[in-house]
């Protein structure tokens, strides 16, 4: 039977969310702690539903760390975000660090106000998507000491970690794959280019179309297309025109969403080939099938959080920007060909 009495620790333990020096040897299971003592503050803990203050805590940590992570991503609400989200978290559980997400939305201001929030937090490192090629809070950041990795895109001129998807080869071997079925005619829908990834994929656009010797005339690019409906709008213009592409790459994936509807509308699903940047959820089951240029999310958020851990660690190489492969997925709407 437990002894001892609980009201002194009652005391200590007085409000629900207690600060640095009541119990806290006891609730954290640090040596040299009497196992009497233990169970009588575990005793006290449940009957006053007591809570750690992990910020509290942290001040207490010789090394300052308050076992959490920032991360930014483009948004919840995107697949390709969403598995980068997923695979972050679990990695980073598995080593009792919580993750704080907010997405992006490509909002600059959006994208200050989030960071500026997680350094509110005391965030042990950050893991950021980016809307802007020169974010403002990068000073403050620098003058924190804390890491950082870039997922998907980067600042310019900035010497951080950053891991993304080849954008300019991938979109290279899409444009490359359509012209090799005899496709000239080819329409490029892209998002903002402001914004890294979606430049990269025009340049590998204009590769491919640079090296196969096709006239720039011959080529449509189409950007500031965010979203489904925008991309919808851009497309059945084209279909509608005088002189409307044969084939078309989308730049990511609500895009070629977009580009489906404007395709089916028309009932040129198998009539125009289509090539879209990053995968979509049931593309295989559509038809035609959906060809793709297949991104890696779940590498690209394991390969971001080991390099974060790697730094909070003590790894003081110089940044790197690794860049994760991307695969072509041929299904049958890429391998259409242009009419006789």
């Amino acid at each position: 039977m437990r002894t001892g009495p609980v009201r002194p620790l009652r005391r200590r333990l007085r409000s629900r969310t207690c600060r640095v020096g009541c119990g806290s040897q006891e609730v954290n299971d640090e040596p040299n702690v009497a196992p009497a003592t233990a169970a009588r503050v575990w005793d006290a803990v449940r009957a006053l539903d007591y809570h750690i203050d992990l910020q509290a805590g942290s001040l207490r940590r010789t090394d300052g760390r308050t076992r959490t992570l920032g991360l930014l991503v483009g948004s919840v609400d995107n697949p390709f975000s969403g598995v980068i989200h997923r695979v972050i978290e679990e990695v980073s559980l598995r080593r009792e660090v919580a993750v704080f997400a907010s997405s992006l939305d490509d909002d600059p201001e959006r994208e200050e106000r989030a960071v500026a929030a997680f350094l509110r937090r005391r965030v042990d490192g950050l893991i950021l998507t980016t809307a802007q090629r020169r974010p403002g809070y990068l000073g403050a950041i620098e003058g924190r000491g804390i890491p950082v990795v870039y997922i998907d895109r980067e600042p310019a001129a900035v010497g951080v970690d950053a891991v993304a998807s080849d954008n300019r080869g991938g979109a290279d071997a899409a444009t490359t794959h359509l012209i090799a079925r005899g496709h000239r005619r080819i329409a490029l829908l892209a998002d903002r280019l402001e914004i890294q990834s979606a430049q990269a994929r025009r340049d590998g656009f204009l590769d491919a179309m640079g090296r196969a010797g096709i006239p720039t005339s011959l080529a449509t690019i189409v950007t500031e297309l965010h979203d489904e409906a925008a991309a919808r709008a851009a497309l059945t213009d084209l279909l509608e025109s005088h002189d409307p592409p044969t084939a078309v790459f989308s730049g990511q994936n609500l895009i070629t969403v977009g580009a489906l509807h404007a395709l089916r509308a028309h009932g040129l699903q198998h009539t125009v080939a289509l090539v879209g940047f990053d995968d979509v959820p049931l593309a295989d089951l559509v038809d035609p099938g959906v060809t793709v240029v297949a991104q890696d999310p779940h590498e690209i958020g394991r390969v971001a959080v080991e390099r974060m851990f790697a730094r909070l660690e003590g790894d003081a190489s110089p940044p790197r920007h690794l860049l994760i492969p991307t695969t072509l997925i041929a299904r049958g709407s890429g391998e259409i060909p242009p009419p006789a």
